[in-house]
């Protein structure tokens, strides 16, 4: 089946098996190799990516569900050879011990912080239940969060994913 994905503000069209999962598109099609493979059940979080603006599980959804979507991945939030603010909060707060968990957790995060702008402890912990990490306490992960979220103004997630990328496809098409 032939589909079209903007992944990271750039369009991709290919011919896929319909059962091929997002994840798996992304990494072995489009070289998105910062969108990790944990579990393929769902139940890590990993994989977390951004379609259309709202963090899912890329392994519980088939790449022809993603046609005609914008795909945000890891390697689609830095801006300017800056970091996103989530990012650099992770980086900053040692959030992180051996990485695998780290690109869904920043994808999971910055939607949770689209919904909730200033999330107490409580709040972050809820918001990325679904993201699992088998190395740390979460303590640091809590913290990076609360620390971007102070970063961040409102409105800066998803929202400014799609700005950012629409102003890139403007600038690529000849625009601005």
């Amino acid at each position: 089946m032939r589909i079209t994905v903007t992944v990271d503000g750039t369009p991709y069209t290919d011919d896929v098996e319909p059962r091929t999962l997002l994840v798996h598109h992304l990494r072995e099609r489009v070289g998105k190799v910062g969108t990790v493979v944990g579990c393929d059940t769902s139940n890590c979080g990993a994989c977390t990516v951004h379609l259309d603006g709202h963090s899912v599980k890329s392994c519980s959804v088939l790449a022809v569900q993603a046609d005609g979507c914008e795909v945000t991945t890891i390697e689609g939030l830095a801006r300017d050879g800056e970091l996103h603010p989530v990012q650099k909060a992770f980086h900053e707060n040692h959030a992180l011990q051996c990485g695998f968990c780290t690109p869904g957790m920043i994808m999971q995060s910055i939607d949770l912080l689209a919904d909730n702008p200033d999330p107490d402890e409580q709040a972050v912990r809820e918001g990325l239940e679904g993201n699992l990490c088998r190395c740390t306490g979460y303590q640091n992960i809590v913290r990076a969060v609360r620390d971007a979220a102070h970063q961040m103004r409102p409105g800066a997630g998803p929202e400014a994913e799609r700005l950012a990328s629409d102003t890139a496809s403007r600038v690529g098409a000849g625009g601005e």
